[in-house]
């Protein structure tokens, strides 16, 4: 399901993960290209209503900050901070297409092994499993060959198609976090779930999925 590169520095990184197949269609995980930029870009600007509401404030405008010009410097930082061991970003493709971003940050070794969890997908993808498929492969790829034992999510209490993914992929709820970050414009409190590889033991969340007939291995 997964295979990491030979020039990778640090644990899971490089890598490529799935496919799996689910109803909307071949989901799999990439690395960021420069490359998207416009790809990225459409679905940003077309799913602003769907997305903004979910997204932490930012000083520039929805359209400066989602252009195509946008997306050269995210994507040396995201690289950057993968180089360093302190992220995994992946592009989530649906049949070979962009739908989307899931991003493993904040990663932490020594005694905690821990890191969070994020991930948006475009409007026209946001039923049909492509979130929930995204989350597993990427959950199971930390546990496994990315030697992470924790991680967690936060989301607001009313994103319920969020709530609906983390809880069809196993994750606990652990409390409230109040106030919690800046999103469209004020302090917004945040549910935060998390998960350990114990929990995602011993057969991966792939094969949850695959065994209660939401995904198939393609």
């Amino acid at each position: 399901m997964s295979f990491a590169g030979d020039g990778g520095r640090h644990p899971g990184w490089p890598a490529r993960l799935g496919p799996l197949r689910v109803p909307a269609g071949l989901v799999a995980l990439r690395p960021p290209k420069l490359m998207d930029a416009s790809a990225w870009s459409r679905a940003r600007l077309r799913d602003r209503a769907y997305l903004e509401d979910w997204e932490p404030t930012a000083a520039e405008g929805w359209h400066e900050r989602n252009a195509p010009l946008a997306w050269p410097p995210q994507w040396s930082s995201l690289k950057s901070l993968a180089r360093r061991g302190q992220a995994l970003p992946f592009v989530i493709t649906v049949d070979g297409e962009l739908a989307g971003q899931i991003t493993v940050g904040n990663i932490v070794r020594g005694s905690l092994r821990s890191a969070w969890v994020g991930y948006w997908v475009a409007a026209d993808r946001a039923r049909g499993g492509v979130a929930t498929a995204a989350l597993a492969l990427v959950v199971d790829h930390c546990f496994g060959e990315g030697g992470l034992h924790r991680l967690e999510a936060t989301v607001r209490p009313e994103n319920r198609a969020s709530l609906r993914v983390l809880a069809k992929a196993g994750f606990r709820e652990e409390g409230l976090f109040l106030r919690y970050l800046d999103v469209a414009g004020d302090w917004r409190d945040h549910l935060c779930f998390a998960m350990t590889a114990e929990e995602a033991s011993p057969e991966g969340l792939v094969r949850r999925l695959v065994a209660q007939g939401y995904a198939r291995t393609a």
